[in-house]
């Protein structure tokens, strides 16, 4: 039987590389001459540490990481920016966790709407990915097409189908 496993993970080198270019734009541009910032990848804890003296630059290089991460093939979901910069004495600081892995309620979410669509297909929740079988590969493909249309407020890569 066809199959293939609906996942969200982030490749952690293409990460590194955004978060490189994006240290080197920000170093390069005017508006940030001579003011202090930090832009740290924590690759274990799959955090990006942000520092800069204003809100408004945590801001600004919030936007330039997304549009390097995007040019790199992340998708922007990927980035959790939920939480709000916050004061730390002169520097306003803001961390940004790294969405990698499906969470188990992202992955009810991807299985209700697969199984509230009426397609001929089965799925089943594997750890940290969704696996996904039918007897034909159209099936597939419109599983495919219904997920990537959703708005599921996560980044979804489909990977391993087999027939």
């Amino acid at each position: 039987m066809p199959s293939f496993d609906i996942v969200s993970k982030v490749d952690q080198q293409v990460l590194d590389n955004a978060v490189n270019v994006t240290k080197k734009e920000i170093t390069n541009r005017f508006d940030f001459k001579d003011s202090p910032v930090k832009i740290d990848l924590n690759k274990k804890d799959m955090k990006i540490d942000l520092e800069a003296e204003s809100d408004m630059k945590i801001k600004q290089i919030v936007d330039v990481l997304i549009s390097r991460s995007m040019k790199q093939g992340l998708d922007p979901l990927a980035f959790d920016l939920e939480k709000e910069p916050h004061q730390s004495g002169k520097v306003v600081r803001q961390e940004v966790p790294v969405r990698n892995g499906l969470k188990q309620e992202d992955a009810k979410k991807v299985t209700k709407l697969i199984k509230d669509s009426g397609l001929k297909v089965q799925s089943q929740i594997m750890d940290d990915l969704v696996r996904v079988t039918a007897k034909k590969i159209d099936d597939l493909q419109a599983v495919i097409k219904l997920c990537s249309g959703a708005n599921l407020g996560i980044a979804l890569q489909y990977i391993n189908m087999r027939s």
